[in-house]
């Protein structure tokens, strides 16, 4: 099944449901919101894209950005989201690697994202919007509004996610439709999603939380949206009367609750507050249900899956937890060996279900070495399962830094920061943050004679890497610490610089 008939199936049974309100107060039914993905479909099928080509997308978060994902579900294109904070120096690998038929950018990127493409085989770039005539949404708006779902098979590849790599090589997930289908199917009936929802949607949807959850939950059943280009306060606090269901990170949780006028009489009409993509401190869980009478639901996913485990709708939400596996998804914790250790031990998560992603993007060695040979998946975290089956993330066997929610793989960095003049070494790690979760911190050790500026190298990673990646502090130290097997001791770097 192509996901997109799950959509197309509510804009036949109920075509005036209000699918989105935008922030600019733009309605848009479901009926409208096919028609919006049929003129966009019809558009870059006239750019030359066929089913099976990849379709980069680095854009703002717009309803035309969305538009343009529900085409290429729709006709059968795989989508490709980028960060807007990505820089030259990366995209130059996601182009080579996903050999994209076409690259959407935003008007003031088109020059540079041109001049990248220029060098990649049969591939185009244009501007979503903001070229009146020569942009997409003028492109779209020449088209027909009715264009037929494309027959897809099963494992057929819907979206590539791009995750970082511990080596520093982003590796592109290829996710396919049933994986899709699958689990936003679990989801709506774990979380009582109806048509009846209101979904304030104020996440970016570069990745699973805001691409794949908050949008699929409420177009699959014909639900509806509040839609927000980012996250603002004010605009949240504004909005929650009107809303039923809030999907967001932790980050989003703790500026709420620096407004005085969250309350209970405030979010009386909510019915669910979701939180993922990073941990939660329990303050955070204890100090909102305070304030608004809502006891947060914690969730886990990563872009090879989707979403894994869930606290539950009715039962016990336990703080500190990510909840039970969802149903048809099976969770293990092994020792180093791949075998199952007993309940409350830590070890490796793995799992195994119709949501884990068909394989990493022209790394097929990679694929097999993160799946066992009775075909789990490694997912490179460290957790430990309760009696009652409730899971614990406990640490990143991957050295993964989640800031802000979104992941930082710190060998990226210390790759980046290794080449700069004057550096010999450096090592990238995570502190804990009150407003973000973790932030990037590094230490770097200079050449001989070499004086280091911090602020200096700073500026110059700016230039190379999304902001988000960029370390909030560099100190300068004159040596690693390291291990008898010569391997950094970046516990002990994190513990000497917490509080920095």
């Amino acid at each position: 099944m192509n996901f997109y008939s799950l959509i197309e199936s509510i804009v036949k049974s109920k075509p005036t449901n209000i699918a989105i309100k935008s922030s600019a107060e733009q309605v848009i039914l479901y009926r409208e919101l096919d028609q919006h993905a049929s003129r966009y479909a019809l558009a870059l099928d006239a750019l030359g894209v066929c089913p099976g080509d990849r379709v980069i997308a680095q854009v703002d978060k717009s309803l035309p950005s969305l538009f343009l994902y529900l085409a290429c579900l729709k006709a059968g294109y795989i989508f490709v989201p980028l960060n807007t904070a990505y820089k030259s120096k990366e995209l130059t690998h996601f182009i080579a690697d996903a050999e994209p038929k076409l690259f959407v950018t935003s008007c003031d990127r088109y020059d540079e994202v041109s001049e990248l493409v220029m060098a990649a085989n049969d591939c185009s770039a244009v501007i979503l919007v903001g070229d009146p005539g020569r942009d997409l949404l003028g492109l779209a708006a020449g088209h027909s509004s009715s264009s037929v779902v494309r027959s897809v098979k099963s494992d057929d590849v819907a979206v590539i996610i791009y995750t970082s790599g511990t080596t520093g090589r982003s590796k592109g997930a290829m996710v396919t439709h049933h994986n899709l289908v699958s689990n936003v199917k679990v989801l709506t009936s774990l979380w009582h999603f109806s048509e009846h929802d209101t979904l304030l949607h104020a996440l970016p949807v570069f990745h699973v939380h805001g691409l794949f959850v908050a949008n699929h939950c409420v177009l699959s059943v014909g639900a509806s949206m509040l839609w927000l280009e980012r996250f603002d306060v004010d605009a949240i606090i504004d909005l929650i009367p009107e809303a039923t269901v809030m999907m967001g990170v932790p980050t989003f949780y703790t500026r709420l609750l620096s407004n005085e006028k969250l309350t209970t009489e405030l979010c009386r009409n909510v019915r669910l507050f979701i939180s993922g993509s990073a941990p939660m401190l329990s303050e955070t869980h204890e100090l909102f249900e305070q304030r608004s009478g809502h006891r947060i639901l914690e969730r886990y996913g990563m872009s090879e899956a989707g979403m894994i485990t869930s606290n539950p709708y009715d039962g016990e939400r336990k703080v500190g937890t990510v909840g039970m596996p969802l149903p048809s998804v099976s969770v293990r914790i092994v020792d180093d060996f791949d075998i199952s250790t007993a309940k409350g031990t830590t070890g490796h998560i793995q799992i195994k279900g119709p949501n884990v992603f068909l394989g990493y993007r022209n790394m097929p060695e990679r694929t097999q070495d993160e799946f066992t040979d009775d075909a789990w998946f490694r997912t490179g975290d460290l957790g430990v399962l309760d009696a009652d089956n409730y899971l614990t993330i406990v640490g990143r066997s991957k050295d993964l830094i989640i800031t802000g929610g979104y992941n930082v793989y710190p060998k990226e960095i210390e790759l980046i920061l290794d080449d700069e003049p004057g550096v010999l070494e450096s090592a990238v790690f995570g502190v804990k943050h009150p407003d973000f979760g973790e932030a990037v911190f590094a230490v770097v050790v200079p050449s001989t004679k070499a004086e280091l500026d911090p602020e200096g190298l700073i500026e110059a990673l700016k230039i190379k890497l999304a902001s988000y990646k960029v370390p909030k502090i560099i100190r300068v130290v004159t040596q690693l610490p390291r291990n008898a097997m010569g391997k950094v001791q970046k516990s002990l770097l994190r513990d000497a610089h917490t509080g920095d």
